[in-house]
């Protein structure tokens, strides 16, 4: 049975993506997972993987298209398949709708499989703007409620969204804090061989707004601590001793681990504020932000708490190595619950991090260095690095932050907890 290739989501605050080229041409198989083509988001160059099987029937939208996230790029199902009704403008009355939708005149499919289908362009009718399917009184529900009808899921004929879809949206927690708006101050660019002006990229434009967001909505605070990392980074080396390259751990790996593992014990810091509710999430997702060309992009090892350190460093290093590549995959970077931003192999003793909505928290984690330490009334040298959290006082208050940092320091000063 045809069904169709949707553009994904790719990131909390995504809206909209570009294709920007097809891998396939119209009557090529396509297997489940086998990359199709490539769409950019304003964070990189991610590969669209199918997940759908069969042949590339019908092409819905065409190479450099600005596409919604959830609308249809093409159609997939088995070699001449029928699939007109898929690219009918008209769609079945529902009992809710108040008046049935008015039919656009439609474009009438060319039989599947002629040279005219594979170019043939589906008929747009008012029902469905910008490539959504939803009733009217869906839309209007929406509308009144100030809800980006995208973000929806459709439960109906193809995915159509429904009033009761809104209204289950409209009672469900939403992490999301709104989008803010903030005009670019005015500026009067200077001209001539004194200055460069350079176009900020899409991914700048997204940190920009995303961290705007964060500062302005999210209110802050901040605890540090101080971790011995001499047992740490004993075990490090004698793991990495038994381990093939693409399996070594680094200190970011078991900072994550210890993250994790601690995160167990402080559910509220693994979750997000959610208006009058606090969403606690069942799984412990770590992001890990990586500095890519022209800015950052989180990537997010799953089930972190219940992974091995091996599989999380192999996970790390790929997502890690695809993110610099430009090659992300959509759940690389999706499903954070908590992250890590390192700055330690740059020198750095010590700094704060912004929350990286809908996070409720953020650790900083600075170098590990040689420094002079006390012990039992000794001065002698010892290896420390200064860890971090910034938190949201909306979900979390400074005791229960400062604990969470314990349960890290213990954890990392005891390494062997991170094996069990």
């Amino acid at each position: 049975m045809a069904d169709y290739v949707v553009m994904p989501k790719l990131g909390f605050d995504m809206r909209e993506g570009v294709l920007n080229q097809w891998l396939k041409s119209i009557g090529d198989p396509i297997k489940r997972g086998e990359v199709i083509a490539e769409i950019e988001s304003d964070k990189a160059t991610l590969e669209l993987e199918s997940q759908v099987e069969g042949t590339l029937l019908h092409v819905l939208e065409k190479a450099g298209a600005i596409v919604p996230i959830g609308a249809n790029l093409a159609i997939v199902g088995e070699e001449g398949e029928d699939y007109s009704e898929m690219l009918s403008s008209e769609a079945p009355a529902e009992a809710e709708d108040e008046s049935p939708p008015a039919a656009a005149e439609a474009t009438s499919a060319p039989a599947p499989g002629s040279n005219g289908s594979a170019q043939a362009a589906p008929a747009v009718s008012s029902d469905y703007p910008a490539g959504v399917k939803a009733t009217p009184v869906a839309r209007r529900v929406a509308e009144e409620n100030n809800i980006d009808i995208t973000q929806v899921p459709g439960s109906g004929p193809h995915g159509r969204i429904r009033k009761a879809d809104v209204e289950a949206y409209l009672t469900s927690p939403r992490p999301a804090a709104p989008e803010v708006s903030v005009p670019a101050k005015s500026y009067d660019i200077p001209e001539g061989d004194d200055v460069e002006v350079v176009e900020t990229t899409r991914l700048r434009q997204a940190i920009g707004r995303r961290m705007t967001e964060s500062k302005t909505t999210v209110p802050h605070f901040y605890v540090t601590s101080d971790v011995d990392m001499e047992a740490a980074l004993a075990l490090r080396k004698e793991i990495n001793a038994s381990l093939p390259d693409e399996q070594k751990v680094t200190v970011n790996d078991l900072i994550v681990k210890a993250a994790a593992l601690a995160l167990r014990e402080f559910p509220n810091i693994n979750a997000s504020y959610a208006g009058d509710k606090l969403v606690r999430h069942n799984r412990i997702n770590v992001g890990t932000a990586v500095a890519v060309e022209g800015g950052l992009l989180t990537v997010v090892q799953k089930n972190t708490d219940k992974s091995s350190m091996s599989t999380i460093a192999a996970d790390n290093k790929e997502m890690i190595g695809r993110a610099r590549d430009g090659r992300v995959k959509p759940e690389d970077v999706e499903g954070a619950t908590f992250t890590t931003s390192n700055l330690g192999a740059f020198d750095v003793d010590h700094f704060i991090a912004i929350i990286n909505p809908p996070d409720a928290a953020i650790l900083a984690i600075g170098s590990a260095k040689k420094v002079p330490v006390v012990v039992d009334g000794e001065l002698t040298v010892g290896t420390r690095m200064k860890i971090t959290i910034s938190a949201d006082h909306r979900v979390t208050d400074g005791v229960e932050a400062a604990q969470f940092l314990q349960t890290v320091k213990s954890k990392l000063e005891n390494p062997l907890l991170l094996l069990l």
